[in-house]
């Protein structure tokens, strides 16, 4: 198994700290992964993306080719990210922060930054919604392996509000 994800949002959202905690999660289950990250001149606001690649074996090549997925948490992520996206893959957008879904047959649409803000209290925990919903829509790791990395990454702190904000995600991805 070689699956290729891509998160995408704007500077701010935390989607490299999200591809962060899933490539650590990838490890804690004995998976090979491997995690980049680029992101614009800006350090907020700016076009961001991280990519994993998760794999039973060796992974030689350590770009993605054509992501198997790709979570947008923008408009301006979802038009210039989802473009080499398998053509069997799967996009997941934030519903209310893309109001312009790309003509693309496997879309999920979730309010991700809506869940943040109105059920955990904050929208910055909107990459932890987000984490969730990419985790059981993809199923290529275990909930309690992500909800492990999320404990072990986040401030001390705020472990409850980013382990609520993880079964949230999970909980609204079950709708599709």
């Amino acid at each position: 198994m070689k699956k290729e994800l891509r998160f995408s949002g704007s500077g701010g959202q935390g989607v490299i700290t999200a591809a962060i905690i899933y490539a650590e999660a990838a490890v804690d289950e004995g998976k090979e992964a491997v995690q980049s990250q680029s992101y614009g001149p800006e350090a907020r606001g700016g076009a961001s993306k991280a990519e994993v690649i998760l794999s039973d074996y060796k992974i030689y090549h350590p770009h993605i080719t054509s992501p198997d997925v790709v979570l947008a948490m923008t408009q301006k992520a979802a038009d210039k990210y989802y473009a080499d996206l398998k053509e069997n893959g799967l996009l997941i957008i934030d519903e209310d922060l893309v109001p312009n879904a790309p003509n693309f047959k496997n879309i999920v649409k979730i309010p991700i930054t809506k869940i943040a803000a109105e059920q955990v209290g904050a929208a910055l925990y909107s990459n932890i919604v987000a984490l969730g919903a990419v985790t059981r829509l993809t199923d290529f790791l275990s909930f309690d392996a992500v909800k492990k990395a999320v404990e072990n990454r986040v401030p001390k702190h705020t472990i409850d509000a980013n382990v609520k904000a993880l079964q949230l995600g999970w909980d609204a991805a079950k709708v599709w």
